[in-house]
């Protein structure tokens, strides 16, 4: 169970280092098994230490996020909702 646990933190600390261009970034995990958020070795932390959830959403919200791509088809879709929420 831990190493899944912190493969899921690592994984979302490896998206934001993508997203931002900071390859600083690091991570942390507690005696009692929370997460914090550095933005480098020896600098002080972002966040109180967090459960996994709590520290997964908070690192998916930091930084840049990346565009979703549309299709054609979603576009057109989106238009048919707004036009029946219109009337």
């Amino acid at each position: 169970m831990s190493s899944s646990r912190s493969t899921r933190a690592s994984n979302a600390l490896d998206r934001l280092k993508e997203r931002s261009g900071n390859k600083l970034y690091t991570m942390s995990r507690t005696g009692s098994g929370h997460f914090f958020l550095t933005a480098g070795p020896g600098q002080p932390p972002l966040c109180a230490p967090m459960e996994l959830d709590e520290f997964v959403a908070f690192v998916n919200a930091q930084g840049p996020q990346k565009v979703q791509r549309m299709s054609k088809l979603d576009v057109a879709f989106e238009k048919q909702l707004t036009k029946k929420t219109e009337q």
